[in-house]
């Protein structure tokens, strides 16, 4: 037989016209928007904080790092080899990787840590940042941040769980929480019959000894949606004789004995693969009551609203992304003679694109301000109590088209799992699904106008004061305030009436803070009645060169 010699070249197509990899660069520095955002609301004190995470991050192999976290879905023990039940989630080194990143970094207690003006802001600027690499992995992070303010409605169950959470280390192991080095905390609120309808849970808590709040119970029941099964405590609802009532379920019970947490299935998610979402069932599981007995719904909304902060603020941090990513595709990649972003059509969409980014980021900063001034101030709290359901569904509505059309941009490019932008597109419904879907969220909206009308009369003032007499802001705020003149037919507008109030508090931001030509902009396209509806259909007249120039990544 003759030996062949191995080649030593292969006649193969050449590769040209191919975009190269993204860069490392820093996340923080490169986003104009971003940074005005946090100084004008009061987090510039973090920018050491912000550039240093922006750095981390910013690099291609953190991105892998998100990438191998949903590639390898968490995965169910429910027994040990030797028959023991066990109900351990096991997640890929990546997931453990990216929650080292979150709490070294303080993204679940910077505000509690440091309760100082424009600590939300802060924090909601890091969360920015991460929620561009990897968003599955955050939703424990959010849930552990949010926990503080209900469990202070119970002070001996805050004086043993708070300095846990706010030792700020990520401790992987399956231990009683007295032994970890820093923990996580998980929320079950849904069951299959009710839904967001939680009222109709029917999960129940039998006392041990006297119970009432702080008391020991034993809860037996079903819950749809656990999130983060593997955290080291729950907050959770079941009912009392007295009603539906909020308790802390750990993993381990007193005596260290692991508390009997059943998890049934991980669901087998659309996307937000990296995190695990599980259905679990109570079988005497030992807990403790947080907050009055019978008023469990008030005690947990206290989570609900902070959890609504990140909810409605992530969807921002993906957008900003995927816009990065379309405008690194379009700079590199030709076509008919021309770079794209040289196209005229595609400059139309790319600054279309680039519009909604900036008028998104403007309005979640604004909100998580209002968390900082809440506690001095009862107008904040008004404020919040609207604005963070308003940003929630907004920027949720907009996150799927946009995080769509920049795919698009990349072409068939963007179809393909190896790039970033199909595990985008999955995650960009979610935030929207949780914690209240685009309904209950602006029935919401609706009845914390009824409750308090001054809610409605400071956000009012707040387009107001924005407006700087603009004629096409006040316009359509007289349109929303006839709007609440009919309430017989408010609901079924519910949806247009809680997107004219967001589409209001973002021109009269961009209207006070500018920069005026995407301020003009947006007013022009978002607001006037000729205004498109796909992106891409900006009208003549606006400031493209601008608005992409804010969007490019470093070369």
């Amino acid at each position: 037989m003759i030996p062949h010699a191995p080649h030593t070249s292969l006649p193969t197509h050449s590769v040209e016209n191919q975009v190269p990899e993204l860069p490392a660069f820093d996340l923080y520095s490169a986003d104009t928007a971003l940074q005005e955002a946090v100084h004008r609301n009061g987090g510039a004190w973090a920018e050491e904080r912000l550039i240093a995470l922006g750095t981390e991050v910013g690099t291609p192999e953190m991105f892998h790092l998100g990438h191998l976290a949903n590639k390898h879905a968490p995965e169910l023990q429910t027994f040990d080899r030797f028959g023991h039940r066990i109900d351990e989630v096991e997640f890929h080194p990546a997931y453990h990787q990216l929650m080292d990143v979150a709490a070294r970094h303080q993204l679940p207690t910077l505000p509690w840590k440091e309760r100082r003006p424009g600590a939300n802001v802060a924090r909601t600027a890091l969360m920015h940042l991460l929620t561009q690499v990897e968003a599955g992995v955050l939703c424990p992070v959010s849930m552990t941040y949010a926990v503080m303010p209900a469990l202070m409605a119970q002070p001996e169950v805050a004086e043993v769980w708070a300095p846990r959470i706010l030792a700020a280390e990520y401790d992987p192991r399956l231990v009683p929480a007295e032994h970890k080095r820093g923990v996580t905390f998980g929320m079950a609120m849904t069951e299959k019959q009710g839904g967001s309808d939680v009222r109709a849970n029917s999960t129940v808590a039998r006392p041990i000894g006297d119970g009432g709040p702080g008391g020991e119970y034993l809860l037996t029941g079903h819950k749809w949606f656990c999130s983060a099964p593997m955290s080291d405590a729950f907050l959770t609802l079941a009912h009392t004789q007295r009603g539906l009532s909020c308790f802390l379920v750990p993993r381990f019970r007193p005596d260290g004995t692991r508390n009997t947490i059943f998890v049934q299935r991980l669901k087998n998610k659309l996307g937000n693969r990296s995190n695990a979402s599980s259905e679990i069932e109570y079988h005497d599981a030992w807990a403790q009551m947080v907050g009055p007995e019978g008023k469990g719904v008030r005690t947990i909304v206290a989570m609900v609203h902070h959890t609504r902060l990140d909810a409605g603020c992530a969807p921002v941090g993906m957008m900003r992304q995927a816009l990065t990513r379309a405008v690194h595709h379009v700079r590199h990649r030709k076509a008919f003679g021309k770079r794209l972003i040289e196209q005229p059509l595609m400059r139309n969409v790319i600054a279309d694109i680039a519009l909604d980014v900036e008028a998104c980021t403007a309005m979640a900063f604004r909100v998580a301000r209002s968390f900082d001034e809440s506690a001095d101030d009862e107008d904040q709290a008004r404020f919040s109590r609207l604005a963070t359901a308003v940003n929630k569904y907004w920027t949720n509505k907009r996150c799927p088209q946009l995080i769509y059309e920049c795919l698009e941009c990349h072409g068939g490019a963007g179809y393909i799992e190896e790039s970033i932008m199909p595990r985008m597109f999955r995650e960009s419904p979610l935030n929207s699904i949780w914690e209240g879907s685009g309904n209950v969220i602006c029935l919401d909206v609706l009845r914390a106008i009824h409750r308090d009308p001054a809610c409605f009369e400071v956000f009012a003032a707040e387009v107001e004061d924005g407006a700087s007499g603009d004629a096409d802001i006040l316009g359509v705020l007289g349109e929303v305030k006839a709007m609440l003149t009919d309430p017989a037919s408010l609901e079924p507008r519910a949806r247009r009436f809680t997107e004219m109030l967001a589409m209001l508090l973002q021109a009269s931001l961009l209207r006070r803070h500018g920069p005026q030509p995407i301020a003009d902009a947006f007013i022009a396209a978002r607001l006037r009645s000729n205004a498109g509806v796909a992106y891409g259909t900006l009208p003549a007249g606006v400031d493209q060169d601008l608005l992409i120039s804010r969007s490019t990544p470093p070369a």
